[in-house]
């Protein structure tokens, strides 16, 4: 290979190295928000200081191992996926579980942008009548209950969802949901981080 050759070789790896790094910041971004996480919580968990970490959201400071492990680590996803590294030709799909707040998390899906899927765990013997926290965030959730009953509480409503049963709604309205019974419960959750929603389409009868 000549000179001029290995130089544009180069060049085209370097600027593929510089397009992985600059979508970094908005992949954790989009992240810490869909995982509904401040900078301070991410802080006290990483150890990063959270001016750093909002600095890295932003593109201000560039990303280095030091920071995105305990980054990949908190968010239990692979370092790869984390910023976005090309496919390396394996088709299957690695994802963690991870624990939050006595829940457990099973990603269905690879990618940091537009709707996320989840196979999510709660205990039992929860939430049935006690108060609920609730909260607010960016986006849009749709919630199928799988097994078990399921106590969603949104603004003044206050619900049980039984196994087959669905419910949808915009993230910035207060939220919160538990256990409703001695069982664990197995929901599938579709979350859009920036209001994206679920396009269902059904074939009219008789055709």
């Amino acid at each position: 290979m000549g000179d001029g050759a290995k130089a544009d070789a180069g060049a085209g790896a370097g600027d593929e190295i510089a397009a992985v790094l600059t979508g970094v910041g908005p992949r954790l971004r989009a992240l810490r928000r869909e995982r509904g996480t401040t900078l301070a919580q991410l802080s006290e968990t990483t150890g990063i200081s959270a001016s750093t970490l909002s600095r890295l959201e932003s593109g201000g400071r560039r990303p280095t191992l030091e920071l995105l492990l305990p980054l990949a680590k908190a968010y239990g996803v692979p370092l790869d996926e984390l910023v976005g590294a090309p496919a390396t030709g394996d088709p299957r799909v690695h994802l963690r579980p991870f624990t939050r707040d006595g829940r457990k998390f099973m990603p269905l899906t690879r990618h940091l942008g537009g709707l996320h899927a989840y196979k999510i765990v709660l205990p039992g013997g929860r939430g049935a009548t006690e108060p609920l926290e609730q909260r607010v965030h960016e986006g849009y959730e749709w919630l199928y209950v799988l097994a078990g009953r399921l106590r969603l509480v949104l603004g003044e409503h206050d619900v049980v969802l039984t196994t087959g049963e669905v419910a949808e709604f915009d993230t910035r309205t207060p939220h919160a949901w538990a256990g409703a019974g001695p069982e664990p419960v197995e929901i599938l959750s579709l979350f859009g981080p920036q209001g994206e929603r679920m396009h269902v389409r059904a074939r009219p009868a008789g055709k």
